[in-house]
């Protein structure tokens, strides 16, 4: 993946986290700008995996940027 220089400072309208990454579309309605957190969680929770499991696959991503 591309690393990209996000400075636009955003504020995700599920979570309200402020975020300056590259925004993901919402699975919900296709077109809601969302953070990043919330659109993988969005992916996680269609795949079937619990709140907790993704708390722990978000801390591995974190850890790794």
């Amino acid at each position: 993946m591309k690393n990209e220089n996000f400075t636009e400072e955003k504020i995700c309208p599920f979570c309200g986290q402020i975020y300056t990454a590259r925004p993901a579309v919402s699975r919900k309605d296709g077109e809601t700008l969302i953070c990043p957190d919330c659109g993988i969680r969005e992916a996680l929770t269609g795949l079937g995996i619990d709140w907790e499991e993704q708390e722990k696959i978000l801390e591995t991503i974190h850890k790794s940027i």
